[in-house]
């Protein structure tokens, strides 16, 4: 089932399409965006069409029947209980973002409170357009007031500021995993994609002028490219410059195109934040995924300063990284498994990854026991549908739960066969225990791993959604 969403746009903007060899194309009156590639159609559409829609999963109605998250009665509404199934994969995202923020980009770590008082300088500095959204929070001896963190500047900005920094550190790029909360309206609330807490994985790079900024600009579009690729996600590209500074950005806009490759840029007036320019990196759907800003003011605005080479103190430019959300990769997860047939999650993701149905409950259930044994010591996330309910019930259950290969051991696979694999969306194939072990590991080696506690299906609760 699919639910239509319409984007209006500013209209003191100016849009137009980008291409790589700096050519600028005016979008087509008509509204017919067939002449550019699909993801970048799709997203010129949901940015400035008005007579067009562009159409989403109802992703939280298919992440309810996978048992990976709901809403939470007791909590503010955009506050979501995970179930085992989807804390897994939602520690498994947030662990591969952290692995792109250490391995791709080379950033140091950082762990900074999600807690401040509101009256703060870190507070007051950046509340800006989020003061109507903050969570206010009051206790402590004194009865203070504080905020919950409403963006992933709060303690970064004030570490930094603290920091020495020399022209010989620069660029130098900072990572943090943080929670965030809003209070945003109720009316744009949309699920775990847009809730009122959420974690983000952010990148920041210190650089030392304009000039080494614009490169490292450059750079994270390269590096966010290959990670996206990495995934099998191509990359539409929506740029916002302001006027001013479109000459100055123009080259190294340019720069993060190759080939045939184009951008929507959406020029607007003047500046409306600390940022000149920024892009947000969508997927085909198109669903938010990267964001990239240059910052030219917090710098100055917090005191985060570095010694330059003739001993003076001198100002950052910061670009910000937003890696995505835990939260919004799971829907994007959810959108790529349904553009196939049958929806496949990518297996790195899948929470169980092999299912092994005895045909009897009597004669081989400890077989299938020792063959998962043998799986999970391998670093498979595996399990045993032993329920005394028919073999054809047990399949389609697991079909029904996405799991990506059903092994059926009998008598023949008891006394020595090779075991009987259903791999999802394709034919069966017959492999060894180590066969299926290699066949796994080649596709999921890169990616991070953990595993659920339990083989037995029998022995789990039923959370929501399942049979």
């Amino acid at each position: 089932m699919e639910t239509t969403i319409d984007v209006m746009h500013a209209p003191a903007s100016r849009y137009f399409v980008l291409n790589s060899s700096g050519g600028e194309e005016a979008l087509p009156v008509n509204g017919n965006y067939e002449q550019f590639d699909s993801g970048l159609g799709k997203l010129i559409m949901a940015t400035v069409g008005s007579d067009k829609s562009v159409h989403f999963a109802r992703h939280m109605d298919i992440i309810r029947r996978l048992e990976w998250a709901d809403n939470e009665p007791a909590s503010d509404k955009g506050h979501f209980r995970y179930y085992p199934n989807g804390a897994l994969v939602y520690q498994l995202l947030v662990e591969w973002c952290e692995q792109v923020a250490v391995d791709a980009f080379g950033a140091l770590p950082l762990r900074t409170p999600f807690l401040y008082f509101s009256d703060s300088q870190a507070v007051k500095g950046q509340i800006g357009m989020f003061e109507k959204n903050v969570y206010p929070v009051y206790g402590g001896q004194n009865h203070e007031e504080f905020v919950l963190r409403f963006n992933d500047d709060l303690g970064l900005f004030a570490v930094m500021k603290d920091a020495q920094l020399t022209h010989r550190h620069l660029p130098i790029r900072i990572y943090e995993h943080t929670p965030s909360f809003r209070y945003i309206q109720s009316g744009t609330l949309a699920g775990i994609s847009k809730g009122r807490y959420f974690s983000l994985t952010d990148v920041h790079s210190f650089c030392q002028d304009m000039e080494q900024g614009l490169a490292e600009y450059a750079e994270i579009q390269k590096i966010l490219t290959k990670v996206a690729k990495g995934v099998g996600i191509d990359l539409a590209i929506h740029f916002k410059v302001t006027r001013d500074f479109y000459p100055t950005a123009k080259a190294t806009m340019i720069a993060m195109l190759s080939g045939r490759e184009k951008m929507l840029v959406e020029m607007i007036p003047s500046q409306r934040k600390y940022w000149a320019m920024k892009h947000i990196a969508c997927t085909d759907h198109p669903q938010r995924l990267f964001h990239v800003q240059f910052d030219l003011d917090n710098s100055e605005r917090f005191g985060i300063k570095y010694v330059a080479s003739d001993g003076s103190r001198k100002n950052c430019v910061i670009i910000h990284t937003a890696l995505g959300t835990p939260e919004r990769w799971m829907v994007i997860a959810i959108e790529d498994a349904l553009k196939k047939d049958p929806p496949t999650l990518p297996l790195w993701l899948s929470p169980t990854q092999v299912r092994i149905i005895p045909v009897s409950e009597e004669k081989h259930v400890d077989f299938c026991v020792g063959v998962a044994r043998e799986l999970k010591q391998r670093r498979i996330r595996v399990d045993v549908d032993e329920r005394s309910e028919k073999m054809g019930w047990r399949i389609r259950t697991a079909e029904r739960e996405w799991i990506p290969y059903i092994v059926v051991c009998g008598d023949k696979e008891q006394e020595g066969a090779p075991l009987s694999v259903r791999v999802r969306g394709e034919k069966q194939i017959q492999a060894s225990v180590s066969d299926l072990a290699d066949l796994i590991h080649r596709q999921t080696s890169e990616m991070p791993f953990r595993s659920l506690p339990g083989m037995l299906v029998s022995k789990r609760p039923v959370f929501r959604g399942r049979d």
